[in-house]
């Protein structure tokens, strides 16, 4: 039987906005011809995976069907979700669709992971499909390259036929605590499940059957037309509000763990999507985009929807105007170099591969008293990403205002 794989896609990925009234869903973000949903719908034309099911709101529709139009993927099922309940609800009512058998396999996806080196991936599904039962979940972990904070972690025991049994789950802790996870074996928990649908059911008929019930009801209840279901919105409002984590995962004892070692991550804030951008540079360089100033120089790498990648090249001596910007902030990551950076009343050293975040009105300036070149990956946000945004309180080179 083949693996259906089922996107959650209603998510509205505000993490990476100040202004979340106007705001990109990082899913639907173009990143330079690529995005973290087209990255998604091309991992699951894998052969052994069968159509998918997409779980969206009203909102995201249309967008939707765009990125399943030019992915080429003619069949697939849409359930919408008239309100926002969370992973738990959503996660149960998709699977409950009237065209899944009772023992089909399922895979649940985000749909803003960047997954890398996916023949691991796929291996690690194909090994542990023959281990599901009705009663069991397997949870993927990501091998930690660094003590972050931003993600949650799981600790495993070994058990028998090579299976790692999770012990606890620790939510997004401080670095210290990060780090001491990590050196007993802990994994990042890259909220990917897999597990098949009478497993689903079992698991909320014993922790959560208000939840089922509700669930029932509204695909019951549900109109279908052009390979989607409407969910009941009566019925569905009266689903608890719980993420799959809190609602299942911490009170079942049967969650085994699929750990891999492959590039991994959520994009969930910026200096994760400079990396990106550092990585392939070269893709999106363009001599034209090139522009000189008295401190060094700086290149537009790629004009997004609200946001602009540029590179900017900082000159041994060269110092930026003290300035400031009114409808934008900047996210900064050091590429090479140890530029000091004012911030405010603030002046601080930085090195390569650390960040700093600039608020919008909040008073900066680059400098670099060294003689290696400094380069930053700057990411402006915001509603004019214009040189004419900039306030120059202070300048060594007669630009003030």
């Amino acid at each position: 039987m083949k693996i259906r794989p089922v996107i959650l896609c209603g998510g509205a990925g505000t993490r990476l906005w100040e202004d979340k009234k106007h705001h990109q869903p990082k899913q639907f973000i173009n990143f330079g011809g690529w995005s973290l949903m087209q990255k998604t719908l091309d991992r699951i034309k894998s052969p052994f995976f069968d159509y998918p099911i997409i779980s969206t709101n009203d909102k995201y529709l249309n967008q939707v069907k765009k990125f399943l139009k030019k992915s080429k993927i003619n069949k697939y099922k849409i359930v919408l979700e008239p309100v926002k309940k969370n992973t738990a609800p959503a996660i149960l009512v998709s699977a409950l669709i009237k065209d899944i058998s009772r023992k089909q396999p399922l895979i649940y996806f985000t749909a803003d992971h960047l997954i890398e080196k996916t023949n691991i991936f796929y291996n690690s599904i194909k090994k542990s499909s023959q281990n599901l039962n009705d009663k069991n979940i397997f949870i993927f972990g990501i091998k930690p390259t660094n003590p972050s904070s931003e993600y949650g972690y799981f600790l495993t025991k070994k058990m028998k036929k090579n299976i790692n049994k999770v012990v606890k789950f620790i939510e997004k802790p401080n670095k210290s605590k990060a780090k001491l996870i990590i050196k007993k074996g802990g994994y990042w928990n890259s909220g990917i499940f897999f597990l098949r649908k009478d497993s689903i059911i079992n698991n909320f008929k014993k922790y959560h059957p208000k939840i089922l019930k509700s669930c029932l009801l509204s695909i019951n209840k549900s109109k279908y037309r052009n390979n989607t279901y409407y969910l009941n919105k009566s019925a569905f409002n009266k689903c608890a509000e719980k993420s799959f984590d809190y609602a299942i995962l911490e009170k079942t004892k049967d969650i085994n763990a699929i750990k891999l070692d492959l590039p991994w991550s959520d994009l969930g804030n910026w200096k994760e999507i400079s990396k990106i951008f550092v990585k392939n540079k070269a893709k999106y360089f363009n001599k034209k985009n090139v522009f000189y100033r008295p401190w060094g120089s700086y290149t537009n790498l790629f004009k997004g929807k609200n946001f602009l990648v540029k590179e900017l090249k900082v000159k041994s001596k060269g110092v930026l105007s003290l300035q400031k910007h009114h409808h934008r902030s900047e996210h900064w990551l050091i590429t090479q170099g140890r530029p000091i950076i004012t911030l405010n009343k603030k002046k601080i050293l930085k090195y390569k591969n650390e960040s700093i975040y600039i608020p919008r009105g909040a008073i900066h300036r680059i400098e670099n008293p060294f003689k290696k070149t400094v380069k930053i990956l700057e990411i402006q946000k915001g509603s004019i990403l214009k040189e004419t945004d900039i306030v120059r309180y202070q300048d060594i080179y007669g630009r003030a205002n």
